[in-house]
């Protein structure tokens, strides 16, 4: 339990059609413990629906595994490529609805604040990112990819930013 009452468990979720990654952390205080963490993928030869109704069932089946109290999406940039833009953008409406359809409050935050938040520079790379979260969950039992650092990166960072938040809205009598 923590100064604020309970324990909470963050997924973060990285976002990406062929690739989205899942990272679930526990937050005690200010202690973060690793829970568990993946990568979700598509198989490229499917319809386009198909590839989202795998993202759509592989996250619910996270979700109902780990029951996780809220959520973390990052933000995605604008892509070059309309058609590469609007499938990113597809994938990551199912990113935001899986955790919604399960009344899990879901948050957002900036690749940039993200990296900031962890490694301390917001155009910090995927590698620098990788580092840091194995540095700041030195706990992790499996082999750490990209996808799913990017997503414990977000839920490291809304960790911190909503234990500011709770401190900021506790009441004094």
């Amino acid at each position: 339990m923590n100064r604020f009452g309970k324990t909470v468990r963050i997924l973060g979720l990285d976002p990406g059609l062929r690739h989205t990654g899942w990272g679930l952390i526990q937050v005690c205080g200010h202690h973060l413990t690793p829970v568990a963490q993946g990568t979700i993928h598509t198989d490229s030869k499917l319809s386009l629906a198909e590839r989202l109704n795998t993202l759509y069932q592989g996250l619910s089946e996270v979700i109902q595994t780990h029951h996780p109290d809220e959520a973390v999406v990052e933000e995605t940039f604008v892509n070059a490529n309309p058609a590469s833009a609007l499938k990113l953008g597809m994938a990551r409406g199912v990113v935001l609805l899986a955790p919604a359809s399960y009344t899990i409050p879901v948050f957002e935050y900036s690749a940039n604040k993200i990296k900031k938040s962890v490694v301390g520079v917001g155009h910090a790379d995927k590698t620098q990112v990788l580092i840091m979260v194995q540095r700041l969950l030195p706990t992790l039992q499996t082999e750490l990819k990209t996808d799913a650092a990017d997503a414990l990166a977000a839920a490291i960072c809304h960790a911190h930013h909503r234990t500011l938040t709770e401190f900021t809205h506790l009441k004094v009598s």
